[in-house]
């Protein structure tokens, strides 16, 4: 790879979360992260264990999803899901905010949400990246949302899910930099499927990458459809 490659290669969160992903998928993405010296693989928290061995003195991270796709579930099941992954070898956690409480334009529901969840996860010794799904959002309730983030002391903010009709856009990528300001992280995920689009993402304000077609990426191709 190129020195730019490499480059971006550093910001991606190598993803794999369809539901019928397989053993062999899981064992493929990790050797791919390896070779290639992604962030992270990123995977459903079943898989956390398996993806956590498999990388093993490669220097990938290994990050799971809570509360996925959705955010529909209570805090308390939120946080013992982010402390069972962690406790399976997870470095970091995306978690999903309660989606309805941003709809509301309720940030204190949204804070605390939060703020369990991210004393679970920094206890473990993880990071925590907060999904606030833009596409279901107005630009009110995104400046809402990625505000009451930084007052729960998460990590990061990411734009999406993937499942949720819609990824990111540089538009968000630029806002949440601007909410959030220079020292908090921002993800964008859903839809980065080429380098000229990671690098654009890059230049909007991110500082990570969440993509099922890191490979295509680096490599300078176009990626399949997928997260």
């Amino acid at each position: 790879m190129s020195t730019k490659d490499t480059f971006i290669a550093s910001y991606i969160d190598h993803t794999i979360l369809n539901a019928d992903a397989t053993g062999a998928d899981i064992e493929r993405i990790c050797a791919e992260a390896a070779k290639y010296r992604f962030k992270s693989v990123c995977v459903n928290p079943i898989w956390v264990s398996t993806v956590s061995a498999a990388l093993a003195g490669s220097g990938v991270l290994t990050c799971s999803v809570i509360g996925f796709p959705f955010g529909a579930t209570p805090t308390a099941s939120k946080v013992f899901e982010a402390r069972g992954a962690i406790a399976d070898g997870a470095n970091e956690i995306d978690m999903v905010i309660n989606i309805a409480a941003a709809k509301a334009g309720d940030e204190e529901t949204l804070v605390a949400d939060i703020s369990a969840i991210a004393d679970a996860v920094h206890e473990g010794g993880a990071i925590l990246k907060v999904i606030i799904e833009t596409s279901m959002l107005t630009d009110d309730e995104k400046i809402l949302a990625c505000r009451a983030s930084v007052r729960a002391g998460a990590d990061f903010v990411k734009t999406s899910t993937g499942f949720g009709g819609g990824g990111a856009t540089l538009e968000d990528v630029a806002l949440m930099r601007a909410t959030v300001g220079p020292d908090l992280g921002v993800k964008a995920s859903g839809g980065v499927r080429s380098l000229e689009t990671a690098r654009a993402m890059i230049d909007a304000g991110a500082t990570r990458l969440g993509s099922s077609s890191g490979v295509a990426i680096v490599e300078g191709e176009q990626g399949d459809e997928g997260y």
